[in-house]
């Protein structure tokens, strides 16, 4: 449980990063670079994947690929404290879900009620703003953002029994990490490689971050079942809320702090299942 509460705390950070960011294009790039490079070294120690996983690998990295690109269409049309809790809110439920009814993992009742819990709390941060029309689009950013974390966890816990952690991990993020920065690059042109020193300190900073992070909640998926950790995961949405009051000026107030204890609530249920 620990892990996974220390993986949401650095999920939330480099996320808060990468929504600071002056060129948050040329930021997701960047963490995306570093962690292209970390995979890459971890391929090189841990070789190819056994026969018969390149679907697990290949899918993974194409879903996290979407979920970078619908994570910058929610920071670029709103608000972090709003988008990183809908995002990452919306995959809990559906991961325990598809856990479920596809692959007949079975949940405690104590457990189920966790994981409930923690949605309920999770999305109540988003919507206390009471968002209007105008943010619709942003929302619905934000809320196919969360499908895609959804689909890749449970690709991923699933290869993740499958062979080693470290070289799913390295495949995926060697795969996702160099094919990023091309796209960017592509895309903005080589204008996009004009950046200060700090940012791309930052930016490099921010994909070891992310790496970490990811690597730990896989060793937490070899563990655990996937519903709980995906919803534990999740609690990094408390952090971001906390991160976005305090480094951006966006308001937390005294009804996302309730829906904040209705989530830690949720961790409690969870790890006394």
């Amino acid at each position: 449980m620990m892990v996974v509460l220390g993986a949401a705390v650095l999920h939330a950070t480099w996320n808060a990063m990468a929504h600071g960011a002056p060129d948050r294009v040329a930021g997701l790039a960047l963490f995306e670079l570093a962690a292209g490079i970390i995979g890459l070294t971890a391929v090189l120690v841990m070789g190819l994947p056994p026969a018969g996983t390149w679907g697990y690998i290949i899918a993974s990295a194409v879903l996290h690929l979407a979920y970078l690109g619908g994570l910058l269409a929610s920071y670029q049309l709103g608000q972090f404290s709003q988008m990183y809790p809908l995002a990452r809110g919306t995959s809990p439920w559906v991961v325990a879900v598809v856990s479920i009814v596809v692959l007949h993992q079975a949940l405690a009742l104590v457990e189920l009620a966790g994981v409930l819990l923690i949605s309920a709390g999770l999305i109540a941060l988003v919507f206390i703003g009471r968002p209007g029309r105008r943010q619709a689009p942003a929302l619905l950013a934000a809320v196919g953002t969360g499908l895609t974390i959804a689909s890749y966890t449970v690709v991923d816990g699933l290869a993740v029994h499958k062979m080693p952690v470290l070289t799913y991990m390295g495949w995926v993020f060697m795969l996702q990490g160099f094919l990023m920065p091309l796209v960017v690059l592509a895309w903005r042109g080589p204008g996009v490689l004009k950046l200060p020193r700090s940012a791309v300190l930052s930016g490099l900073a921010g994909g070891v971050v992310s790496m970490v992070a990811y690597g730990l909640v896989l060793w937490a998926q070899t563990r655990g079942t996937l519903a709980a950790i995906a919803a534990l995961r999740e609690t990094s949405i408390i952090f971001g809320a906390i991160i976005g009051a305090v480094f951006f000026g966006e308001r937390f107030g005294p009804r996302r702090a309730i829906a904040a204890v209705v989530v830690v609530a949720g961790i409690v249920l969870i790890s006394t299942a």
